[in-house]
């Protein structure tokens, strides 16, 4: 089991000082990444709540945090499709290069209409649209002449270089439907959950995975299964897994690597105290549990 660490990214506790210190203890303590989330914009009266109000690029992001840094790896879960994968596979690959081959990139379809309507992307036909961008990136870190004509993106035979060193960037889908399921087991190299999903049943995903991965022909050792823990450290146990005293988080760690789970990260972004709470209260308790939980 490999744990990680999510850097501040939302709320007033994200500064770029709180960055750097996040990112450089984490690696210190021997944790195995640092990841990020992207949230585009927030819908006037949405009731989202605070950690998607206010909430840093995640691409822009690492690039900083790769500086300051040397062997820890850099994640975001997750991109959303609505964005265009010929720019954004640019970006992935100097980030890849620029951090010695550190990234792992997190692909999701996107769920907020707002989302899509601001960047001129139809909602339609989510699913679909996915698997082709995921096609597109890897024609774009590997292929010599990129050339794509499909439903939803064309390219003309063009020259994408550098490529990314020393080689692609992995890639993990995310979703929660059986379908979003099957498709990061026949596509990705991994599959992350969501800061929603239902740890107490993600045994039952795990295995449609691990199906659907064997159908394929595809080696289970090999794959991702990464846990995006929306950790709450309180004073008293909550049923509620990775939520309660620091010795019931790390048991709930180790029981999910019991269920087939390859890394967990302990992501506070998601705990809605901290994105509203004083910036100092909140990198305070932040540090605290960065040592309590280290690897």
């Amino acid at each position: 089991m490999r744990v990680g660490f999510a850097v501040p990214v939302s709320g007033p506790w994200a500064t770029p000082e709180n960055m750097r210190r996040i990112a450089v203890r984490a690696e210190e303590l021997g944790y195995h990444e640092l990841w990020t989330f992207q949230r585009l914009l927030y819908p006037v009266g949405h009731p989202m709540g605070p950690t998607y109000r206010a909430v840093h690029d995640p691409i822009v992001t690492l690039a900083h945090l790769s500086a300051v840094t040397s062997r820890i790896r850099l994640g975001v879960a997750v991109i959303n499709a609505y964005v265009q994968p010929v720019p954004l596979a640019k970006q992935l690959a100097t980030l890849q290069t620029l951090s010695g081959g550190r990234l792992t990139a997190g692909i999701g379809l996107g769920w907020l209409p707002e989302e899509f309507e601001a960047t001129g992307v139809d909602m339609a036909r989510r699913g679909r649209r996915g698997e082709e961008f995921v096609e597109v990136l890897r024609k774009a870190w590997t292929d010599d002449v990129v050339e794509h004509d499909g439903d939803f993106y064309r390219v003309p035979p063009a020259h994408l270089d550098p490529k990314p060193l020393p080689g692609p960037p992995q890639i993990l889908l995310g979703g929660t439907a059986d379908v979003a399921l099957r498709r990061a087991a026949r596509l990705a190299d991994g599959w992350v959950s969501s800061s929603r999903e239902d740890l107490a049943s993600i045994t039952a995903r795990i295995g449609l995975i691990k199906d659907e991965l064997a159908a394929a022909g595809r080696d289970a050792s090999a794959f991702r299964l990464v846990c995006r823990g929306s950790t709450q450290v309180r004073a008293q146990d909550e049923e509620r897994p990775l939520a309660g005293t620091y010795d019931k988080i790390r048991r709930d760690v180790e029981a999910l690597g019991a269920v087939g789970v390859t890394e967990v990260f302990h992501d506070l972004n998601f705990d809605r105290e901290i994105p509203a709470s004083d910036a100092k209260e909140a990198m305070r308790r932040a540090e605290e549990a960065l040592e309590a939980l280290a690897p």
